[in-house]
C-alpha cells in the first residue's frame, strides 16, 4: 500500500498569521503540508460498488488515480 505523500503547502499571508498565531499558543513550530493522495477520489456510487464488491470478496479493496 502506498502512502499519501506530503508537499509543503503554500500558504498566503492570513494562512501564515493564523499559523504563527497557533505556534505561539502551542509553544512550538509547526509545519504545514498538502496533502497528495494517490487514491481514486470515488462518487457515492463509485464507492458503495467498491464496498459490495469488498463484501462479496472478504477482501479490502484500494482505488487507485490514474
Amino acid at each position: 500500500m502506498t502512502a499519501p505523500t506530503l508537499r509543503p503547502a503554500d500558504l498566503d499571508d492570513t494562512a501564515l498569521a493564523r499559523l504563527k498565531q497557533l505556534e505561539d499558543r502551542i509553544g512550538g513550530p509547526l509545519v504545514a503540508y498538502r496533502p497528495e493522495s494517490p487514491y481514486a477520489a470515488l462518487t457515492a456510487e463509485q464507492l458503495e460498488e467498491v464496498r459490495r464488491a469488498e463484501s462479496e470478496l472478504g477482501v479490502q479493496l484500494l482505488a487507485y488515480r490514474r
